[in-house]
This record gives structure tokens, sequence and C-alpha cells, in this order.
């Protein structure tokens, strides 16, 4: 079976063409700020990133007759269930009209599905970063107007977790995981038989700092800072998103040149370094009682780093040695996406997986 995989991101449009679990071409292209700056819309964009894949498809000889299903990544739609989705003509117009969020990755589904027309063959998406599968009591917060909501890595998650449970021997479906995704932004997931029952959230400021998000912050000196004009609610919310963490430390989001600094002997970087790895692997930590069963047993196949820090040793090294005592630390180091993407729509092809309809879970 072949497969064309599509992920448009905010600066870039990778693709790749999987035969069964391998890949055999992969492509990316990297889009200069000014370059998407004169589409005022994220749909403008489409037109412009289907010529670039159409050029590297005929670049590379590739044949459309010899495709057999399109996957595209899943962008902002409603909350939803992980799994495979087959592209449907509600999901494109709330994709089109950005019902939930604009975002690049609204594309993924839509250029799926006018490629799949056009070759008269399936489009997917598969556990889009909307994948909500939280525990009614995760949900809860001490404010009964605020909710927590599920957003994170989902399709690197599940794509780590699944590659882990295949290298232990054992079915994701079967077994519980905690999976820490480490980038610029950080989120955490218990997966619990299948289901991912609690998540650290990467962008509403939960958890711990990261290279430029500032995770938990303590909530009254957030007011008195607002109250006391010290931060205005613009200025706060991009230190929340973009200017946090180990960036508003040592004015960098770069872990390695963190590692380099530390090692000439800079205090503060090693100070820094040691707390986002205490604060990665306590949260991971947090995430016990959500697979916990009935009698209190938690049966924890792996706590699995991944994410582009996972390319840290110094960083891997400190935060193995703090959970260990949790279970068997796994490391991922590549990025899982595509492949991700790829073998959701191969478990349909295959019939090992049934694709969800969108429409059924409104």
């Amino acid at each position: 079976m072949r497969i064309l995989v599509i992920n448009p991101g905010s600066t870039s449009t990778k693709i790749a063409l999987y035969e069964n679990r391998t890949a055999i071409m992969t492509r990316e292209f990297q889009h200069e700020k000014a370059e998407l700056a004169q589409f005022p819309r994220v749909l403008d964009q489409k037109d412009f990133r289907m010529m670039i894949i159409k050029k590297a498809l005929k670049d590379e000889d590739i044949k459309s007759a010899t495709i057999d299903a399109v996957a595209g990544r899943g962008g902002l739609l409603r909350p939803m269930e992980g799994g495979v989705y087959e592209v449907s003509d509600t999901m494109l117009h709330d994709l089109r009209e950005a019902l939930y969020g604009e975002h690049p990755c609204n594309l993924g589904a839509i250029l799926a599905d006018e490629l799949g027309h056009a070759w008269q063959v399936p489009a997917y998406i598969v556990d889009p970063v909307v994948t909500d599968e939280l525990a009614e009591e995760a949900r809860y917060t001490g404010h009964p107007a605020i909710r927590r909501r599920s957003t994170f890595h989902a399709l690197n998650q599940r794509g780590a977790a699944r590659t882990i449970a295949s290298r232990l021997g054992i079915e994701y479906h079967q077994a519980n995981f905690i999976v820490c995704h480490m980038g610029g932004g950080i989120s955490i997931g218990a997966h619990r038989q299948g289901k991912v029952v609690e998540v650290i959230n990467a962008l509403d400021g939960e958890g711990p700092f990261s290279p430029e998000r500032s995770g938990s912050l303590p909530l009254i000196p957030v007011l008195d800072m607002v109250e006391s004009g010290k931060a205005s609610f613009a200025e706060m919310r991009q230190t929340i998103l973009r200017e946090g963490g180990v960036f508003a430390h040592l004015g960098t989001n770069d872990l390695r040149e963190v590692v380099t600094r530390m090692d000439r002997g800079e205090p503060q970087a090693r100070s820094v370094f040691q707390a986002l790895a205490y604060g990665i692997a306590k949260y991971i930590a947090s995430l016990g009682p959500a697979l916990a069963d009935r009698d209190g047993n938690m049966a924890l196949c792996a706590v699995i780093l991944t994410g582009g820090l996972a390319k840290s040793a110094p960083l891997i090294q400190e935060i193995s040695r703090l959970v260990r005592y949790l279970g068997p630390v796994e490391i991922i180091t590549g990025d899982e996406e595509m492949s991700s993407l790829a073998a959701g729509a191969l478990r349909v092809l295959t019939g090992k997986e049934i694709a969800k309809r969108y429409e059924d879970g409104a």
C-alpha cells in the first residue's frame, strides 16, 4: 500500500510517500514569513502549498495511479476521540470556516481531500491536536466557569507510544504509558489502554516551564503584576506562550546553548537546566493517579520521552534519573508525526481499524 502524507506547519510543508510502513520519499519545504504574509487567511495558502506538493511529486516522478490513500495532518476541529477519521464535507466546512481556530494544520485535510478526489482514493486525518479522551474528573478546576481542555501533541505522543509498545512486544490498547513530548512546548499524557485520559496541556499555561513557555505560575503574583502595571494582559500572554521559560531566564530557547554555557561553568545556566529537568519529571510523576486501577496499582509499562529535546543527552539523563522509580524509561528521538499519519491510514486500508466519521461525534 502506498500512502501520501501531508503535514502543513506554520513555517513549512512536509510531504512523504510511504510503502506500507517504509518512507520511500520525504521532502520538507521551508516558507519565509514574508512568503506567507501575502495570504490574509490560512485558507488562502491552499493553492500555494498545493503547487509545491504537485511539483515535488512531478520532480520525484511519482504517479498518482500508484497511490492508495492520502493522509493529512488533523486541524483545529471540535474536541473528538482520537483515531483515524475519513475526511468529510462537514469536517472540511469547519476547517474552511476556521470554526475552532485558524492554524496552518487546518490545511492538512483540505489538501488531502483535494488530491484524494482527483486520484479517486480515500483521504484521512489521524489523531488531531484536539483529541479529547479526558476522564471526567480530569476536567475539573477550582472554578466552575473554567474547565480543563485536552490540547496536546496527540499525533506524536500516540505514535511514540505505539512504537514503544511494538518494541516491547505488547499491544498499545492493552498497555499503560506516560508520554512526555518535549519541544518549544511540553505536553504530557497518561495513556491508559489506548485512551489518553489525562494531559498536561501545552497551550493553557499548565505544567513545567519549557524552552519558551512559562508553564504553571502562581496566580496571585500574576494578578499582582497585571494590577500594578508591570505587565499588561498581552505581555503576560506573550510570556506564557512565547517568551517565558528558559528564554525568560537565559535569553535563549536553544537548550544546546544552555548546555554549552553550563559546561563553561555558568551557575545560572546550570540552575535553570536543573529546574527544567526537575519540573518535567515532577509533572510526569503527577500523572500516576490517572493510571491507577481499582486496587491502586499503576501497571506502568514505560515512561516515554520524545520530541526535539529528547535529543539532549544531559536532559534525558537527568529526567530519567528522577522518574526511573515509576518504571522503565524509553526514548524516541525522531519525529513520529509523518510515520504516525501513514500508519493510521495503513491500519484502515488493511482492515485493522475502521475509520471514524467526524459527524458521529457531533
